[in-house]
């Protein structure tokens, strides 16, 4: 896109350069960076007169959009540093007002500053909120750092105040936008208040400039096609209202320009022009004609006055100096303006109502042309990154895409991405949400204080440990747990275990392991009240100051929030550091805070380029990616419209081999995120895959694809799903380290799709109830050394049967064929089944576990979830409880072969396992859910083997 060059440029008879005969400055309403590197730019300056540029978001988008202008310096900005978006295009826009400030600058010079300028618009998003308006101005400002740069400021009730701020701190302010008298009457008012402040105050506004940019074609466009209508419906007032058509927007300018007459003859005016203020001249803008009907100069010949600028975009441009006509055409006919302002408000037009209209319509425009703008620059961004950045592709049925569609364009036009950076709680409910968002900005803030973990590495090196065993649960040991399985042992680092049960043959195996007196022991808990954790830390606290023979503080680190009861458990006990986490981040939030990363830079994981990895997702979730190209929000949307909108809410995770433990914190981050108040989704990990026949028409599948790694079987299996009509999506991790990626990816859309399931996504009430149930029932036992009796419903050999009335009423019989074949007759489509086994996790459960899933869900066709307790109370418990109520629980216990005791506590670690089996289940059953539960006697080995092969024969 160009200026075309007549042949009569630069010659005498010049119609351009002769404005400046009748005291008016045109200036140009285009940009583009080929333009100005051509020497097209300065050819207008030289042979039209050009004095000044003016930019928007929508001259940016058709100069960005589309091309290779750009490419090159995108290339090296993306080389050099992780942007956003948003932050890209303010680079490649600073870059292009700093050229054009260039070529202009001598007409600035030669002006005495009056003229050559160049304007940058403060974000459009911002036009409805004066001190963002304010403070985006004042950093624009010192970004460019150009003496003859404009910040454009939309002249809203809210950014007026804004603009006198500005103006009163000494940058120069193009005020855009307004389309009324009134409006223009509060900017010029502004205007004065502001220099007066800062003469006020004994500081020079010699340097100041501004401009009131007064859009003219607009209006007529709105009021022609008010007359029209009228006219058209035969109106009494026809031949009257066919009179005004075309006259409106002008004689609306020539009013504002009487005004502005009026204040420089003021005593008030001539005070600070004496002080050396510069006027604040009217600027006409949208002066491109519209209606073909009329000259396609009009605009610009009837506009013409002193001390104005007619800012004229490229078309007109020419046009004008091919057969403009020069006059002092805006002091001709002031009473017929002023007739027609006043037949236009006799005959009902309304004006002021168009006006009103033309700013919100105006500042929505602006808005989608950023958003394109933005979009464009995202997509460009996105190619030239490559493979460093996770790739989102779907497959997704027709009705399903509708829908996400009309998601996308709702929380575009609403600004509801803005929203939630800006920590707005109506994305959610409107409650406590805005307490709980500080994962969103944490990546920056450790990758600031790297050096720290860097060092906390080194040292552990440094001492000599061959094991790390992180002490924790949920939030605190999944994400730990990704890390540990994902990149294993670092040459010359100790190897990391993740201890996160309460069963005591899984505790002494731990124990087993690792060489006590070589060991780090990381007790990991955000609030320090979590039973486990803590009684963990007793039991290990204990067997390595046996191993030392000496306090072991010294192999001890703490990771938890300020102010809990465990910074007081390890100062007492004299731990070797304490890491803090942030109090608003929620757990299952937190792995790219200290309770992922100490663990991890423990191990010898290259902490700084797992942030680095991980600030690529942050930034392509950034506000300023729109959200039909910000793959996070698509995600989320996608996954909260199929489970509201299409009863697909049994979300399956597949996951290449080598990141296969990815699923596991991603059960928590969803289940404990989105189930609750009878409603979310229900995540289903590590469920071998099948052939499309075995699923129901309630799944989404979500394929984590390691580029590199992949596996042709997989890659088969999703293929048949998604061509079966099954929702896919896949998400390709470049390699390993990408995992950061993943996990800022899933946190942020399942901050969405909490927003379109209507929930608060950051609190699990129903996780507290089981801790409740199991608390009452380990205080029985501390007061009455046993756990309160209990009543099997039925016994047959060595399975005991228990369950809440309602469910042993429904499930009657004495064998356990018969109590099975009626427990999995209760299963429906839409269903699932959980699987909740109290037993140690290990190889050899692990597989009986999976055995039985699948053969399950390939006799019933439904989902199934296995899980292993009480690990799953801080993960998938809130949605079995809390969410549908379309789950099918068999809680399976056994008697331990062998215990262990708590130090300092009556109960041993099998009182507390089963308690928690006990309150997790009492609550499933005050629920309504359907559950059972088997207890096995004698050997757990033969008693599973014996429930396999029952379960099998039931179905």
């Amino acid at each position: 896109m160009g200026v075309e060059q007549k042949p009569n440029a630069g010659k005498v008879a010049n119609v351009l350069r002769g404005m400046a005969d009748f005291g008016q400055s045109p200036w140009l309403d285009f940009i583009q960076r080929s333009f100005t590197a051509d020497g097209s730019l300065k050819k207008l300056v030289d042979e039209d007169g050009l004095k000044g540029v003016t930019s928007n978001p929508a001259i940016f988008e058709k100069a960005m959009g589309y091309g290779s202008d750009y490419d090159a310096q995108i290339k090296e900005l993306l080389a050099d540093e992780i942007l956003s978006p948003g932050e890209l295009y303010e680079k490649l826009a600073i870059t292009d007002i700093r050229a054009t400030a260039d070529v202009m600058h001598p007409v600035f010079e030669a002006t005495k500053g009056l003229d050559g300028y160049v304007s940058l618009e403060v974000s459009p998003y911002l036009a409805f909120e004066t001190d963002a308006t304010a403070d985006e101005a004042r950093r624009l400002w010192r970004e460019v750092g150009c003496e003859n740069l404009m910040i454009k400021i939309p002249g809203t009730r809210e950014g007026v105040p804004a603009f006198q701020q500005v103006t009163s701190e000494g940058i120069s302010v193009n005020v855009t936008l307004l389309f009324s008298f009134a409006a223009y009457v509060d900017v010029l008012e502004a205007y004065l208040k502001g220099l007066e402040t800062r003469h006020a105050r004994g500081e020079s506004i010699d340097k100041i400039a501004s401009v009131a940019s007064f859009f003219v074609s607009r209006i007529d466009g709105k009021i022609d096609a008010e007359i029209d209508r009228r006219v058209k419906e035969g109106d009494k007032d026809a031949e009257a209202l066919k009179a005004l058509r075309g006259k409106v927007a002008i004689a609306n300018a020539k009013m504002a320009y009487q005004h502005y007459l009026e204040v420089i003859k003021s005593s008030r005016w001539q005070k600070l022009a004496a002080a050396g203020a510069q006027p604040q001249r009217l600027l006409w803008a949208s002066t491109g004609t519209k209606d073909k009907a009329y000259s396609d100069v009009l605009y610009v010949d009837e506009l013409i006055g002193k001390e104005t600028v007619n800012t004229i975009p490229p078309a007109t441009f020419d046009a004008f100096r091919d057969h403009g006509k020069l006059r002092a055409s805006l002091t001709e006919d002031v009473e017929a303006a002023r007739h027609v302002m006043d037949e236009q408000k006799r005959l009902g037009l309304n004006l002021d109502a168009v006006t009103e209209t033309l700013v919100t319509e105006g500042c929505a425009s602006f808005c989608d042309a950023f958003d394109k703008l933005l979009g464009a620059v995202a997509q460009k961004q996105k190619a030239m990154l490559g493979n460093k950045v996770l790739k989102q592709s779907v497959q997704l049925p027709e009705a399903l895409k509708k829908d996400v569609a009309e998601i996308t364009e709702d929380w575009r036009r609403a600004g509801k991405l803005r929203k939630l950076w800006a920590r707005d709680p109506s994305v959610w409910t409107g409650g406590e949400e805005a307490k709980w968002l500080k994962w969103l900005d944490i990546v920056e803030e450790r990758l600031a204080h790297a050096v720290e973990l860097e060092a906390f590495a080194h040292d552990v090196r440094a001492r000599g440990f061959t094991d790390v065993l992180l002490l924790g649960m949920g939030g605190s040991s999944l994400g730990p747990e990704v890390i540990a399985e994902t990149f294993g042992r670092h040459a010359n680092f100790p190897k990391l275990h993740v201890l996160d049960s309460t069963d005591p043959q899984q505790i002494k195996a731990f124990e087993n392991a690792v060489d006590l007196k070589k060991t780090l022991f990381i007790v990991s808990s955000k609030s320090g009240g979590t039973l486990e954790p803590n009684i963990l830390k007793a039991y290990f606290f204990a067997a390595a100051e046996k191993a030392l023979g000496k306090a072991p503080g010294a192999h001890f680190v703490a990771v938890t929030d300020p102010g809990s009861h465990m910074e007081e458990v390890a100062k007492k006990d004299l731990f070797w550091k304490i890491f803090y986490g942030e109090k608003q981040i929620g757990g299952r939030f937190s792995v790219l805070s200290n309770f992922g990363l100490v663990p991890a830079a423990a191990s010898g994981l290259d902490v700084n380029a797992f942030l680095r990895s991980a600030l690529h997702a942050v930034k392509s979730a950034a506000a300023s990616n729109p959200p039909a190209q910000n793959e996070a929000f698509q995600l989320g949307a996608i996954l909260g419209a199929a489970a509201t909108r299409h009863k697909q809410d049994k979300v399956t995770i597949i996951a290449s081999p080598e990141i296969y433990d990815l699923g596991a914190w991603l059960e928590q981050l969803i289940a404990e995120s989105t189930g609750k108040k009878g409603t979310g989704l229900v995540p289903i990990d590590d469920e071998t895959l099948g052939g499309p026949d075995v699923y129901g028409k309630d799944r989404v599948f979500a394929y984590l694809r390691l580029s590199d790694k992949a596996s042709a079987a997989q890659d088969k299996a999703i293929k048949a799903l998604a061509e079966a009509g099954h929702p896919v999506i896949t998400i390709d991790l470049a390699d390993k380290m990408a995992v950061a990626q993943a996990f800022f990816h899933w946190e942020f859309a399942t901050a969405v799709a909490g927003s379109v399931l209507g929930i608060d996504p950051f609190d699990q009430p129903d996780v507290e109830f089981s801790k409740v149930e199991t608390k009452k029932l380990t205080n029985a036992f501390n007061e009455t050394g046993k756990l309160p009796d209990e009543t099997a419903f039925a016994k047959d050999g060595a399975f005991a049967f228990y369950a809440d009335a309602s469910n042993a009423k429904a499930l009657a019989g004495h064998d356990v064929g018969t109590i099975l074949k009626a427990f999995f007759g209760r299963v429906k489509a839409g269903d699932y089944i959980g699987l909740l086994a109290y037993i140690a996790r290990d190889e050899k459960t692990r597989a009986w576990i999976q055995d039985v899933r699948l053969t399950l869900r390939d006799h019933l066709k439904v989902a199934t979830a296995a899980e292993f307790g009480p690990r799953f109370l801080h993960s998938t418990g809130q949605a079995y409880k809390g969410g549908p109520d379309s789950g099918v629980f068999l809680q399976i216990t056994a008697e331990d072969h062998a215990d262990l005791p708590v130090p300092g506590e009556k109960f041993t670690f099998g009182v507390v396992k089963a308690a928690q089996a006990r309150g997790d289940f009492d609550v499933l059953s005050e629920r309504g859910r359907r559950a059972l539960r088997i207890h096995i006697s004698g050997s757990l080995e033969a008693g599973l083997k014996a429930l396999a092969e029952a379960i099998s024969k039931a179905l």
